[in-house]
């Protein structure tokens, strides 16, 4: 019952911090409720008992990532923030709630097709051995993640630089 009621506190810090990301016209809010949320995700992991996720969770992307969004933040100049407020059109909204409408039809209909509840279901009482996870997850053969992980690396590297490369294009000016 603990469990359940933990879930559902960290279910609600998720969810209400994901959409305050989402909905805040402050950039560096955005990006604290960005923090919320990846910690809520190492809760659920916590409280699944997948210590070493928990943990990789907090010290990877609770703190590597959001403090690099955050430094990327601080590099562009104040001006170009300051003034920064936009506008939501009444179009623009119907057309995002289309597209999450849209996208949350396509993850229920693929639920359904591969009946991944069901196996959800069988597995729910065997546990997965934690050197199964690790080897999924630093492995390099045929699905497992460190390819897609340094690709992610890479990408938000880039996306850095192009941020460095915005700012100083807009201090020259």
């Amino acid at each position: 019952m603990a469990n359940i009621v933990m879930f559902c506190i960290l279910a609600f810090v998720i969810l209400g911090s994901a959409i305050l990301c989402v909905t805040t016209k402050r950039i560096m809010r955005a990006a604290t409720f960005l923090l919320f949320v990846l910690f809520g995700v190492a809760g659920v992991y916590f409280l699944l008992d997948y210590t070493f996720l928990g943990t990789a969770q907090v010290a990877v992307y609770a703190g590597g990532v959001t403090m690099l969004y955050i430094f990327a933040i601080q590099l562009v100049s104040k001006q170009t923030l300051q003034g920064f407020q936009e506008r939501l059109k009444g179009s623009r909204v119907i057309t995002g709630a289309l597209a999450a409408l849209a996208g949350l039809a396509v993850v229920v209909f693929v639920l359904l097709k591969h009946q991944f509840i069901n196996r959800f279901t069988e597995m729910a009482d065997s546990e997965v051995p934690m050197e199964q996870i690790g080897m999924a997850l630093v492995g390099s053969e045929k699905y497992q993640y460190v390819l897609p992980f340094e690709f992610i690396s890479l990408f938000l590297l880039a996306c850095i630089i192009g941020g460095i490369m915005i700012a100083r294009k807009e201090d020259r000016q």
